[in-house]
C-alpha cells in the first residue's frame, strides 16, 4: 500500500509541474498570475461553497432516500459544468457559433428526464420487494 501511495503522490506531483511548465510557458496565455489566482479561486468556491452546499442537501435528503440523494449529486455535478454556459446562453458576443444551442432548454429537458429516471428507480424500489413479498405469500 505504501508503495502505491508512493506512485500515486509521484505520479500527481509530476502532472502538476507538467500543468505549471505549461503555465508558464504557453505563448497564449499573457497572465500566468492571473490563471493560478482564478485556480485558487475555483478551489475556494468548490470547497468553500459548492462542496458544503452539496453535502447539506445530501444530509437533507437523509439516509432513508438514497435515489434521491444520488440524483441530487448527479444534478449538482452536471450543473457546475453547464451552469456558464446556460447563464451566458444569448451572450455570444458577435460570434453566432460561441454559444449556439439552447442550453437552458437542455438544462431543463436534462433535469427532467433525469428527475423521472430517478423517481421510476425509486418506485421500483419500493413496489417490486412488496409484489415479491406477496407472491411468496399467496405460493405458500
Amino acid at each position: 500500500m505504501r508503495v502505491l501511495r508512493g506512485a500515486l503522490l509521484s505520479g500527481g506531483l509530476a502532472l502538476i509541474g507538467c500543468g505549471l511548465v505549461g503555465l508558464l510557458t504557453d505563448r497564449y496565455i499573457s497572465d500566468p498570475l492571473g490563471v493560478l489566482w482564478w485556480a485558487a479561486g475555483l478551489v475556494v468556491v468548490h470547497d468553500g461553497l459548492w462542496l458544503p452546499l452539496v453535502c447539506a442537501v445530501g444530509a437533507v435528503a437523509g439516509r432513508r432516500r438514497p435515489v434521491l440523494r444520488g440524483w441530487l449529486v448527479v444534478v449538482a455535478a452536471v450543473g457546475a459544468v453547464a451552469g456558464p454556459a446556460v447563464l451566458r446562453a444569448g451572450h455570444d458576443g458577435g460570434n453566432p457559433t460561441l454559444l449556439p444551442l439552447p442550453y437552458l432548454r437542455n438544462w431543463l429537458l436534462f433535469l427532467a428526464v433525469t428527475g423521472a429516471g430517478a423517481a421510476l428507480f425509486a418506485a421500483a424500489r419500493y413496489f417490486v420487494p412488496r409484489a415479491v413479498r406477496r407472491a411468496r405469500r399467496a405460493g405458500r
